[in-house]
């Protein structure tokens, strides 16, 4: 056999044994591939889920920061507001006003709403074109409100008042710290009538005393040290404050004694709101005030009451837009001082007072705006058995708006006084009367309560004489009747 022969069907064999295994092979090893590519997929697959979670998680993560930086910058931004509109933190407020009083001379002279005969008992006229003082008062105020929704208040009220115009005037200065009070509300644990009640404590000019601006007059001035309650809420439609003041009667002679006396004048007030209608009862009492010396034969007054109902309109007299005020004052004893309650212990017990006073604002067109008021008081035995004071002021304010920054202001204001001093005493009855013309600029008309305001001004004042003669308090030489006055004033208050 040839040996080439045998050797080729072998070869051809195992060639092909090789190639079967080979491609055997191939084919595991292509399988081998497939599964690993296949892996390797899976594999990136899942790194990509695993890169998306991450992201989402990273972006939740992020989502969840932005949401917390967003609250606390809407927080902080609530806050900030509440600090500029005054709800929380510092504010600072102001009153004041300064002015150049002269008269025809070019001297100064007296001047001021309670510048007539009965002005020492309440009585004051217009004060436009009639105030020649420096007055500033500066409030400083502190809010707070807590995590559990309860308000804090602190106020502090520095006052000074000069009549000298010079620059310095620290050996004729008044000041004083006026108001120094703490006042919580929206406390959570008052429920009931207590829920929308406020607390207070300390001296302070009581939140509800409401004036005639154009006269410098409160209706009624409740102020002193004490502690008081405003706004339970007893009804509906009725809202009722508790308040207790103090105020000292100090140094005043006793009867058979050369020892100063001194007592506190304490004045518990009821004042209660019934839709418009306010209702107003205070009890007064000064302990040993009735052995003040006063006039022979005459007991001061070491208690009283004083009662006041009051109207708040919310339209002029009913009869346009505006607003008015009104209200009926009576007092008996210490309550016969029918503004300033406790502040005069020279009342007798028979003393009383019956005093009316309105007020109200309106536009007549629109540049032209008008503010009438009324004040006017019978009183009689304030001081000594058989005296008794009458008088009447009615006042006059009117204004138009010429330009953005510039109005003329008028004032006319007239005053009937018959005023009997008792037995020994000075009786004079007569008429007072002023007009004035004040050229007004400020950054901003409209309104009688904008402020600041700068005003030039010549008043023509004119008195009966037998004003003259009435306890030597008027007609001081220097200041007769039928005399023109010029000045300057600014007045500010924010």
């Amino acid at each position: 056999m040839n040996p080439t022969t045998f050797r080729t069907p072998l070869a051809i064999a195992i060639t092909t044994a090789g190639m079967a295994l080979a491609g055997t092979a191939s084919a595991q090893s292509a399988d081998l591939e497939s599964r690993l590519a296949d892996l390797e997929a899976r594999i990136a697959a899942a790194e990509e889920r695993a890169d998306a979670a991450e992201q989402r998680a990273e972006f939740a993560e992020a989502q969840a920061e932005a949401r917390l930086s967003s609250d606390a910058v809407e927080e902080r931004l609530a806050k900030v507001e509440r600090q500029a509109s005054g709800e929380e933190g510092f504010s600072f407020g102001a009153y004041a006003r300064s002015g150049l009083l002269l008269g025809e001379d070019r001297k100064s002279i007296p001047g001021g709403p309670y510048v007539t005969p009965a002005g020492s008992l309440g009585g004051a006229v217009g004060r436009l074109g009639n105030e020649g003082d420096t007055y500033v008062e500066g409030i400083f105020n502190y809010r707070t409100r807590y995590d559990n929704g309860a308000r804090a208040l602190y106020r502090m009220m520095l006052a000074d008042s000069v009549s000298t115009s010079n620059d310095w005037t620290a050996d004729e200065s008044n000041l004083n710290v006026r108001q120094v009070f703490a006042e919580f509300s929206d406390l959570p644990s008052f429920t009931g009538v207590f829920e929308n009640a406020s607390i207070w404590a300390g001296k302070r000019f009581d939140r509800d005393n409401f004036d005639i601006h154009w006269i410098d007059s409160d209706f009624v001035f409740l102020a002193g040290t004490g502690a008081g309650i405003y706004d339970m809420q007893l009804a509906d439609d009725w809202t009722s404050n508790l308040s207790l003041y103090g105020r000292s009667f100090s140094d005043f002679e006793i009867i058979g004694s050369e020892d100063p006396g001194s007592t506190d004048s304490l004045i518990l007030t009821s004042n209660n709101y019934v839709g418009n209608w306010q209702f107003m009862l205070s009890g007064l009492s000064a302990a040993d005030n009735d052995e003040r010396d006063i006039a022979a034969g005459q007991t001061a007054a070491d208690s009283g009451f004083h009662t006041m109902v009051a109207y708040h309109g919310d339209s002029f007299f009913g009869l346009g837009e505006g607003n008015f005020k009104a209200a009926l004052i009576h007092g008996q004893g210490l309550g016969a001082e029918a503004k300033v309650l406790g502040a005069d212990g020279n009342l007798t017990d028979d003393a009383e007072a019956t005093r009316l006073g309105l007020y109200g604002t309106t536009y007549l067109a629109p540049t032209w705006r008008v503010a009438p008021s009324l004040l006017a008081e019978t009183s009689k035995d304030r001081y000594v058995q058989g005296d008794e004071f009458n008088w009447a002021g009615l006042n006059v304010r009117l204004a138009n708006e010429i330009t953005q920054n510039f109005e003329m202001q008028y004032e006319a204001s007239y005053q009937y006084m018959d005023l009997d001093q008792g037995e020994g005493g000075s009786a004079v009855k007569g008429d007072f009367g002023k007009f004035t013309v004040a050229p007004t600029f400020k950054p901003q008309v409209g309104g009688f309560w904008q402020r600041p305001e700068i005003r030039l001004f010549a008043s023509y004042t004119d008195w009966d004489e037998d004003l003259n003669h009435f306890g030597g308090s008027f007609g001081e030489e220097g200041f007769t009747g039928g005399q023109w006055s010029f000045g300057v004033q600014t007045e500010v208050w924010f």
